[in-house]
């Protein structure tokens, strides 16, 4: 009797370990696939020109596996204004500006998969935020979706 239990408990060890390795290999595969359904999300898929106004401001939005830049024409001061005025980020107001929820019409939130929105200037992670961050024709913007 100890035997065949034995062999009962070493069976069903055996099968959870195969339950839990394929559970986790598709719970990857659906992370990959979301991501790259992300792009089908997009308002805009090649690089655009929008906006009318004095100042310049190049916006590069990075996606897994894709990327569109923005040539943006303004009269507003910081990136943030001119994204907002071409329907190109939405989000919250929080304690230090805006939270970008939104940026092309795709949607990053940290509550659901731990994904934002991170923001560059140049190439450095930005100590600014969008709405802070005043508008330098010198300097390349990015929106990076991170998780």
């Amino acid at each position: 009797m100890k035997k065949v239990t034995r062999k009962i408990g070493v069976a069903l060890m055996v099968l959870m370990l195969g339950i839990g390795v394929i559970g986790c290999g598709s719970n990857k595969s659906q992370v990959n696939t979301g991501e790259a359904q992300l792009w089908q999300s997009a308002v805009y898929t090649e690089d655009t020109e929008l906006g009318e106004g004095a100042k310049t401001c190049v916006v590069t939005v990075e996606v897994p596996d894709n990327q569109i830049t923005f040539t943006i024409h303004t009269d507003k001061d910081n990136v943030g204004d001119a994204l907002i005025e071409n329907d190109l980020i939405a989000g919250e107001d929080g304690d230090y500006g805006i939270y970008i929820k939104s940026v092309n019409g795709i949607t990053a939130d940290y509550d659901i998969d731990q994904s934002y929105w991170a923001f560059f200037v140049n190439d450095d992670y930005a100590t600014t935020g969008v709405d802070t961050t005043p508008i330098n024709e010198n300097e390349k913007y990015r929106l990076v979706y991170t998780r």
